[in-house]
């Protein structure tokens, strides 16, 4: 791949790192995001951080390809383990699912004390990641929406701040799980992703009634959520 052709998931990340980044990508895919980062920014460093032997090879050897080895460090660990305590300001995690994400940043918070702002792009459950920075005060500062071969991805940007300024009160539980900035922003791929959601959710609900025994609150939770659904596409 030609790392000026990053796919636009990856270049919406790339977008909300600031100039003269210093960061950690970690579950780093080639190095592609590091590497697009550090051609186009001359002040910008990172760490790209892969867990398996064969992908810390590949992104050593995209690393090389670019002549960027003093600038990109490609490590060998698990999660945030690659990062020394305060030694980056920036932290990406993108194309992963949102429990595994937010596991990462549990088991390595203690290398988050420097870091200024994080971004995530989880392939799945993105509410895990929301309640994640809830509980560790971290604020929501923006997120965006791509769709991509036929992929829906979503993006969150967190800095260290007051977690409740960016949700209202009164309906934090919907925007935890659909995100405050989508809700306002509405852009096309979210409402096609609610549509789909939608449709889920009424197949689920329709399983549960037929059930013998249906989870009570399971089944009001489900409803509850295509209520939310309704309340954005009739908007």
């Amino acid at each position: 791949m030609n790392v000026n052709q990053l796919s636009q998931r990856l270049a919406l990340v790339a977008d909300y790192l600031p100039e003269g980044a210093h960061f950690a990508d970690i579950g780093s895919d080639h190095a592609y995001l590091p590497c697009f980062v550090c051609l186009k920014d001359p002040e910008a460093r990172a760490v790209a951080g892969e867990v398996n032997q064969g992908p810390y090879d590949s992104a050593k050897s995209e690393v090389e390809r670019h002549k960027l080895e003093n600038r990109i460090e490609v490590r060998l660990g698990d999660g945030l383990a690659v990062v020394d305590p305060g030694e980056i300001k920036q932290v990406v995690i993108a194309g992963m699912g949102g429990p595994l994400i937010r596991d990462i940043l549990e088991r390595g918070k203690e290398k988050l004390s420097n870091v200024h702002r994080i971004v995530v792009q989880p392939n799945i459950d993105s509410r895990s990641l929301r309640r994640w920075f809830f509980q560790h005060d971290y604020t929501l500062v923006d997120e965006a929406i791509v769709e991509e071969s036929g992929h829906i991805y979503e993006i969150l940007v967190a800095e260290k701040g007051d977690p409740s300024s960016s949700y209202q009160q009164q309906v934090i539980e919907k925007e935890m799980w659909l995100g405050p900035f989508l809700l306002k922003k509405r852009p096309d791929p979210f409402i096609k992703k609610c549509k789909e959601e939608w449709k889920k959710k009424q197949y689920i609900v329709k399983q549960m009634k037929q059930a013998t025994s249906p989870d009570e609150e399971k089944l009001k939770q489900h409803q509850k959520e295509m209520e939310w659904l309704e309340e954005v596409l009739q908007s």
